[in-house]
């Protein structure tokens, strides 16, 4: 690490997480991938690089390094800690004997962002933030909201924990196929420069680890992929009761991507691909899962390679996310699939890295990988 070039390099030295140990490091800094230059009104400038900071622990254990990927409208600051001042999953992870790569997407954050050649952004908004992320138990958009339990404060705008939060939230790329796009190439090269290494992708960033494990398998040692974005195909409508809801647009055409997949047979077009529809749903409380239809096409290069899928008991992911497990294993990739109140871990929402009980998760992944990740 010590040739990176532009990195702030730090040897021997020691970082303390609020509220935890501290942790003796043999290096750490930062650089950038991917990127190319691009001629603008205002001359030249670069777009589609990726800024990822990095940290080697002093007592290094495990063989393979964490790449933390992290989702829509929000940046690295999610794994550095939580907005109520305690260690996050990056420190976690650092304790254990990883090396730990935290990313700001391309058009995000500290990777920058260029209106003219991304196009219009998205942007959050305290509303839609509280309803989805702090306190759905608020609201009454799908059955599972009520059981949220674990934010640290009240959620809303004014409480102090909240405002943290929300001070951390940013515009993004309108065009999430777009996004997909520049993550792939993005992590390809952080790949190629880092070489093997485990993927722990949330949310928006699903389908990163997907795309990136197409492109280069033998370098994605695991992921561990924390509610990835989905359902397959149709995005999923939250409408509330009785129905509770209804087919979106059509958000992944290539089933769990925006992005074309090596398939096998191979698939000129997502069209190829069919689709069929449960049906009836596996639950009360979950949608009606849309699969591959006719003569299944197999994903060749995510085989192989150990998935771990966890939701949780009350986020809007839990409606549905067991249907991206059940789109792999029918695509010939073997996943695990686990609900954490299934294994005593209850009342997370969909931003559980800064939840009360973060680091029982934090547990669980870790555990997981010692177990399956060689």
């Amino acid at each position: 690490m010590a040739a990176l070039a532009g990195a702030l390099t730090l040897v021997g030295c020691a970082v303390a997480p609020s509220g935890g140990k501290a942790i003796a490091l043999s290096d750490q800094g930062y650089f950038f991938v991917g990127g190319a230059y691009t001629k603008t009104k205002d001359g030249q400038v670069m777009t589609g690089q990726m800024f990822v900071q990095y940290q080697v622990p002093q007592n290094r254990t495990q063989p393979y390094p964490v790449v933390m990927w992290h989702g829509g409208g929000q940046t690295g600051t999610n794994f550095l800690g939580t907005p109520d001042g305690r260690p996050g999953w990056a420190d976690y992870f650092l304790q254990r004997g990883y090396a730990v790569y935290v990313v700001d997407q391309p058009a995000r954050a500290r990777s920058g962002y260029f209106t003219e050649v991304y196009g219009p952004t998205r942007r959050p908004n305290t509303g839609a933030m509280s309803r989805r992320f702090t306190a759905p138990e608020n609201s009454s958009d799908y059955p599972q909201a009520k059981r949220h339990t674990q934010w640290p404060g009240a959620g809303v705008p004014g409480d102090t924990v909240f405002d943290q939060f929300f001070a951390s939230q940013v515009e993004d790329i309108q065009d999430v196929s777009v996004i997909e796009r520049l993550n792939r190439e993005a992590g390809v090269a952080l790949l190629d420069k880092i070489g093997p290494a485990i993927l722990l992708t949330h949310s928006q960033s699903g389908p990163f680890g997907w795309g990136i494990a197409d492109s280069r398998p033998a370098l994605v040692k695991g992921i561990l992929a924390v509610e990835p974005n989905g359902p397959p195909f149709h995005e999923a409508a939250m409408i509330g009761a009785p129905d509770w809801f209804k087919d979106g647009p059509l958000g992944r055409p290539w089933g769990i991507t925006r992005g074309p997949l090596a398939y096998e047979p191979a698939a000129a077009n997502p069209a190829e691909l069919g689709m069929t529809r449960q049906a009836a749903a596996e639950g009360p409380e979950l949608v009606r899962c849309w699969m591959q239809g006719g003569a299944v096409r197999q994903l060749r290069n995510l085989q192989g390679i150990p998935i771990f899928i966890i939701v949780s008991e009350a986020s809007y992911h839990a409606p549905y996310d067991h249907c991206t497990s059940k789109y792999l294993a029918q695509a010939g990739v073997k996943n695990e699939f686990v609900r954490l109140p299934n294994v005593g871990i209850r009342g997370n929402g969909h931003m559980m890295m800064l939840e009360k009980n973060n680091l029982d998760i934090a547990a669980l992944l870790h555990a997981w990988a010692q177990k399956n990740i060689k």
